[in-house]
């Protein structure tokens, strides 16, 4: 018989522990704990930054020499104005998504002005139809070359000056800086697949619709309806068939882009809620900014990870009932989108003082009056240099603002139009530089444009071979307008603000299609 030769011992009664004993135990375990709490950290820590490294290298710059030498001056306030565009630019795989060559030229498609109140607990997005006419004021080419000023040019236009496959984003930041007299503080352009991939990132948008859409509403060239693309009612989209909804327009309402904005944003609505309700914290923005920044295109003040960070945690504050959007004051011209005036320059005159679409203050200096009970100016306030003698009783006059001083033309037209005059319009000039203010006419004109120039004294008068009668305001109509003492504007013009969507919003509420 064999033996093994593992003994059986007899159990061992356990001592209790010494006190020295117990207290190595536990500086045994957290010493553990702590390894591992420092190899996350760690670990985090080269993610994080790997992940910044990424997003540094993801991020493109246009060229900031093609901004404009006469830009406006910064607003006393604290708040910033972002340019965000939405570019239809087919290159870079963005083709796949939105159909077309990929070498044809870059074009907007969407753009809104986004002020940032000084309190950073406001925010209004101006959007600006694609088809409203504009002044396009020199932009520089590829070549170095610089354009010359196109006056009742679509606003579109202004991106692709140059031809270009991606487009020119300075050439619309001047456009919009000559268009309101605010300046530009950053301009962020977005294309196709970075709008599909941060809708992807948030877990899809919910949206909502009036009806089934087909096909054939995305592509009217479509001779049939083609397959179901959208059901009637709310859905959650994202992806491609975000892209889808936010592009249809002829199958809507009555096919207009002034339709298709207002869809356009009620999404960025429901967006903005998606990534609020994530919380915007670092951690959380990292992926968005990851998936964002592929297909990003920002100014130089915007071109690394910690800029675009530290400016999207600037906005974590900004409520969402706060967040409004609007559609800059318009009219149908043709088949064009003219501006209404004076509504537009009263709109960017209320934010240029951080005013709020109800007509608080929203600026840094708390002490300042946040009510909105104080008077509205009346037709003639600052105009003081208009003789009340004279009678503009059928004579039509446009009004032209050859300064640099925002609002200038609105308040020379409300004094027209108190005198009688009919003003038929009121737009940036195309330079700046006027020193006396002159009115301009067509042929059999000369007696009508003699009255127009007497209600501006030491204004010159000249013929032109257009028709009409036109007022360019000089420098010399600045110097009798007491500018500063002209009233605060005291909210948003109620035709602009009646319109007005919250980010907090329903999707199905407060939408039209044309």
């Amino acid at each position: 018989m064999t033996v093994s030769s593992h003994r059986r011992t007899a159990p061992q009664r356990h001592r209790p522990a010494t006190r020295r004993e117990r207290r190595r135990r536990r500086g045994g375990r957290a010493r553990v704990v702590l390894v591992v709490c420092l190899t996350l950290l760690v670990l985090t820590g080269a993610g994080a930054g790997w992940l910044y490294l990424r997003l540094d290298g993801n991020i493109t710059t246009f060229d900031a020499g093609g901004l404009s030498d006469n830009r406006p001056e910064a607003g006393a306030s604290k708040g910033e104005n972002v340019l965000v565009i939405g570019s239809d630019a087919r290159t870079g795989g963005n083709a796949a998504l939105g159909g077309g060559d990929k070498n044809d030229i870059g074009r907007s498609d969407t753009t809104f002005l986004l002020h940032i109140y000084a309190d950073h607990r406001h925010a209004l997005a101006v959007s600006i139809p694609r088809d409203t006419l504009v002044t396009v004021p020199p932009c520089k080419l590829s070549d170095g070359g610089w354009t010359r000023t196109q006056t009742d040019t679509m606003f579109n236009a202004a991106y692709s000056v140059g031809q270009t496959a991606r487009g020119n984003p300075a050439c619309t930041q001047n456009t919009v800086e000559q268009l309101t007299g605010l300046r530009v503080d950053h301009t962020v352009v977005v294309d196709f697949k970075g709008f599909a991939r941060l809708t992807e990132v948030v877990g899809g948008v919910r949206v909502c619709l009036p009806q089934d859409v087909y096909e054939n509403d995305l592509d009217p060239h479509r001779t049939t309806p083609g397959k179901l693309l959208f059901k009637k009612g709310a859905q959650t989209v994202s992806g491609q068939r975000a892209l889808d909804y936010v592009r249809i327009r002829h199958g809507i309402g009555d096919g207009s882009d002034i339709g298709r904005i207002k869809r356009q944003q009620a999404f960025v609505a429901s967006l903005l809620k998606e990534v609020k309700s994530k919380g915007m914290s670092p951690a959380k923005l990292l992926p968005l900014a990851d998936a964002a920044t592929e297909s990003l295109t920002v100014d130089p003040g915007l071109g690394s990870a910690d800029k675009l960070l530290s400016f999207a945690m600037s906005l974590k504050d900004i409520d969402l009932h706060n967040t409004k959007f609007v559609t800059l004051p318009w009219r149908y011209e043709g088949s064009r989108v003219a501006i209404v005036q004076p509504d537009a320059d009263a709109l960017w005159a209320a934010l240029k003082a951080d005013r709020t679409i109800d007509g608080k203050n929203a600026g840094a200096k708390q002490g300042m009056d946040t009510s909105a009970s104080s008077p509205s100016p009346t037709p003639a306030a600052g105009a003081a240099s208009v003789s009340v003698s004279v009678s503009g009783d059928g004579i039509e006059v446009a009004v032209y603002n050859g300064t640099t001083v925002t609002g200038l033309a609105a308040r020379a037209a409300a004094a027209l139009t108190a005198d009688g005059f009919t003003v038929t319009g009121t737009a940036t000039a195309s330079a700046q530089d006027h020193p006396v203010t002159l009115v301009e006419y067509g042929p059999g004109l000369r007696t009508r444009a003699q009255t127009v120039a007497r209600a501006f004294p030491g204004a010159g008068i000249e013929p032109v071979t257009g028709s009409g009668i036109s007022v360019v305001l000089g420098q010399s109509y600045v110097g009798t307008t007491d500018v500063s003492a002209s009233p605060t504007p005291t909210a948003v013009p109620s035709e602009v603000a009646d319109g007005a969507r919250s980010a907090d919003d329903d999707p199905c509420s407060n939408l039209t299609y044309g």
